[in-house]
């Protein structure tokens, strides 16, 4: 037996109110429950779901619509005083925050002057309107709102493109802007890795692995599903893309997306190919036919494009005189792979002979196997013994020109006991010299070993690491690292244009309007950010043309 609750003048955002469905479901002999703001929308969905009754018929999308399926008795009255309940949690925990609430969007702005940003969770039919006042008001906006039209989503892009200001979404989840989460987001350290998503999770997959690997993220810029379709046609990809290029605090750019529109594929390519910082692509579900396209590499996976990412994006600066990379390696063969890879990017010779254990050896640039027997000579190999290699890499620190030193620890049985230490202290001991004389190195390392090898490889690469030295998952994976710090692609760098909006946001950080769920604005206060709730509820009953009008009044 279905019975009928309404609250008049009750506004509730809609996923509290389906948490609260779920959890009176099933409980004290009440088989289901449907809450629903009375909106005509929602009204389509008690009746498809089997709940409409004549009662909500007069509802208005600011009455809460309360539907109990239940034979009990007393089933009205035990629903409405747990509903009563969550009404009063809701306005006690309303009172405990910190940041300031209004119930406009004028007020809200009178609290926050310096606003930036909106952050739009509240209802689809209504999130249009209300983001185009926000348009107008000249703040960016990322709407985590569903449900909206695609004519609206173009009108309001292409409305924002003109402002030059950015929409992210519809249906936009995860973004994080100068280590700000919206929404959906992780917590990830900072880094020079911007990110132009059109998948959340997968978005937020590729920032947990590059935060795993030892990278960081600048900016994440979502864009909701269907920016790349070929109704939108990627106005906001393109708008996150030139923004992240003319970043000053972006050296790499990674797109994620499921495969786009074949035309929207192709102009967002092309503009790919001419911003002047390298582009990851990695397009869900279509496997790349070449790992690299110009200024575009490619990845198949989530996991996959974040190594890429992380082994091109450089970690440091160094003066005019500091262009060489210099490799000291115990492995012969990882020396080999570490030459053949260099030689490739450089456009250099190997050294044929491989005299003196040298693999490279050309326009300062050197990749020397500590394993050749004119290093053995009456000493054991250095994976044994690592001291000779110690004095060289402390040593190496001396040479004005080295910009990047290129090391291997090898674990497993037979080789030293902790091979990682002797590198950190010579490491350690060479940055000090090279630091009084104003110069930084580069340390790059991989571990060739397992977890269950008698030195464990999570305890050697913390060591490196302690020592601020960069620890790859794989030889290739360090060898690129390097490459990628020592070689610039030659391109002028794009400028970000400091009277832009979206530059400027990028530059200072959000400061947000949250339009709709307060736990948006919970998460914002707690990270620091300036955030200003707008507690938003339908205007005018919930009548459209009415709401239209004072729009256009305002």
């Amino acid at each position: 037996m279905l019975q009928t609750i309404i609250k008049s003048n009750t506004y509730q955002d809609s996923v509290s109110l389906m948490l609260l469905s779920t959890e009176l479901t099933g409980s004290d002999g009440i088989e289901r429950v449907s809450i629903m703001m009375g909106t005509p929308a929602n009204k389509e969905i008690f009746a498809s779901t089997g709940f409409e009754t004549p009662e909500m018929r007069d509802a208005g999308p600011s009455d809460m619509v309360i539907v109990v399926d239940s034979d009990i008795e007393d089933a009205e009255a035990l629903v409405t005083g747990r509903v009563e309940d969550f009404l009063t949690n809701q306005a006690s925990a309303a009172s405990k925050r910190s940041y300031a609430k209004t119930a406009s969007l004028e007020r809200a702005l009178a609290e926050l002057p310096e606003a930036n940003f909106a952050l739009i969770s509240i209802p689809g039919e209504y999130a249009g309107q209300e983001a185009r006042r926000v348009l107008e008001r000249g703040l960016n906006i990322m709407m985590f709102s569903d449900n909206v039209s695609v004519t609206d989503e173009v009108a309001l892009k292409k409305r924002g493109e003109e402002l030059g200001l950015i929409v992210m979404g519809p249906d936009c989840g995860t973004s994080m802007i100068d280590g700000v989460p919206l929404a959906f987001a992780n917590v990830v350290r900072r880094g020079s890795i911007g990110i132009v998503g059109a998948s959340g999770t997968g978005t937020q997959e590729i920032m947990c692995q590059i935060d795993q690997l030892g990278g960081g993220v600048s900016h994440t810029l979502g864009l909701g599903g269907r920016d790349l379709k070929k109704d939108v046609a990627g106005i906001a990809c393109l708008q996150a893309l030139r923004a992240l290029d003319a970043d000053p605090t972006t050296e790499i750019i990674v797109l994620v997306s499921k495969p786009p529109a074949p035309s929207v594929r192709k102009n967002i390519l092309e503009v790919c190919q001419q911003l002047s910082k390298p582009v990851v692509a990695v397009l869900l579900g279509e496997r790349p036919e070449v790992e690299q396209d110009g200024n575009v590499r490619y990845g198949y996976t989530l996991a996959e494009t974040a190594r890429i990412a992380v082994s091109l994006a450089p970690a440091t600066s160094f003066t005019e005189e500091q262009t060489h990379i210099r490799g000291l390696f115990c492995g012969g063969t990882l020396a080999s792979e570490a030459a053949m890879l260099m030689a490739d990017a450089l456009s250099i010779p190997e050294d044929a002979d491989h005299a003196a254990g040298y693999m490279i050896r050309h326009d300062g640039h050197e990749v020397i196997d500590l394993g050749d027997d004119a290093y053995t000579v009456g000493r054991p190999h250095p994976m044994m013994d690592p001291s000779l290699r110690a004095t060289m890499i402390e040593d190496s620190f001396d040479d004005e020109t080295l910009a990047v030193l290129l090391v291997d620890v090898v674990l497993g049985y037979g080789s030293h006991p902790d091979p990682a230490t002797p590198v950190a202290e010579a490491v350690r001991k060479g940055r000090e010299k090279a630091e009084r004389a104003g110069r930084t190195v580069l340390v790059v390392a991989s571990v060739c070993g397992t977890s269950t090898d008698p030195q464990s490889l999570e305890q050697q690469e913390q060591t490196l690491r302690d020592a601020d030295v960069r620890v790859l998952p794989s030889n290739a994976d360090a060898v690129r690292y390097a490459l990628s710090a020592v070689t610039r692609t030659g391109r002028e760098q794009h400028q970000a244009d400091q009277d832009d909006p979206l530059a400027r946001l990028l530059a200072d950080g959000p400061k947000v309007i949250n339009i709709g769920l307060p736990s948006f604005a919970d998460d914002l206060s707690t990270a620091g950010a300036s955030v200003v709730q707008y507690t938003w509820a339908p205007v005018a009953g919930g009548n459209k043309r009415m709401q239209q009008l004072l729009t256009a009044m305002t």
